[in-house]
């Protein structure tokens, strides 16, 4: 059985994770809460949050703290953040992972469909960063993550809004480590590849692709969730902390 990593300086820091109701999110608020950490989660899934929490108090692992928001709501962002900020009593770690991979024709883009794809997987992503900069800056190491995809680099297809979101969120992490290196602050990017989570049993992984995805990964094994969330945990704790504006792919080898 495989024996994973504990972080000392991850207990009791103070950390925002927003779509962590499912998915990777719920992975990453799991992962963080088992190391101690202090937890606030956004997302819309309010059942699948409320379970989430009630099956982390059941464990020896702090209890996190659930707040509805939508994230393309820029107001709801802000209130929100301030008050994730307020209930952890500051911040220390930002966890930028909700995106929605909704698939879409090239010929079916309106700039409707634009915005609201770009305000889900993109926007959002900025303006988290701008409401936590105030709180972060008074953390003695604090760390901004933020999820990309390989989508871009494959290149996937069948879904280009998104793909061009999750690039531009490659040049946002590398131009904010730069903006706020002053003040002590990280930014990293993690680009997942595919990571089997139930949305995607359920939507995309049919045999047919899962055969062509485990082709193309030098591993040939399925990626699940805790295999970004661990990278997550180094890149939020102290032993990282002399790296910043950097993007690390986690998808087997298949780039």
């Amino acid at each position: 059985m495989a024996n994973y990593a504990t972080y000392p300086s991850l207990k009791g820091r103070k950390v925002l994770i927003t779509g962590g109701a499912s998915g990777i999110g719920e992975s990453l608020v799991a992962h963080f809460a088992a190391q101690g950490a202090s937890i606030v989660f956004l997302d819309i899934q309010d059942e699948a949050a409320a379970a989430l929490v009630e099956q982390i108090s059941a464990s020896d692992s702090p209890k996190p703290t659930y707040l509805h928001c939508d994230l393309t709501d820029v107001e709801a962002i802000r209130s929100a953040t301030a008050q994730a900020i307020k209930t952890l009593g500051g911040l220390d770690t930002l966890i930028n992972n909700a995106g929605n991979d909704q698939r879409h024709k090239i010929e079916d883009v309106t700039p409707e469909l634009w915005d609201k794809l770009m305000a889900v997987n993109l926007r959002h992503q900025f303006f988290l960063c701008q409401a936590a900069l105030p709180a972060l800056r008074e953390s003695s190491g604090a760390s901004i993550i933020n999820l990309s995809s390989i989508g871009y680099l494959i290149p996937s297809v069948g879904l280009p809004v998104y793909v061009t979101a999750k690039a531009a969120i490659m040049g946002l992490t590398r131009t904010l480590a730069h903006e706020v290196g002053k003040d002590n602050i990280r930014v990293n990017c993690i680009l997942p590849g595919a990571i089997v989570t139930e949305k995607q049993r359920k939507l995309v992984l049919t045999p047919e692709y899962t055969a062509e995805i485990l082709a193309a990964q030098a591993l040939k094994h399925h990626l699940l969730p805790a295999d970004v969330s661990r990278l997550a945990l180094f890149l939020a704790a102290d032993d990282s902390s002399a790296i910043t504006g950097q993007s690390y792919i986690v998808d087997g080898g298949w780039i």
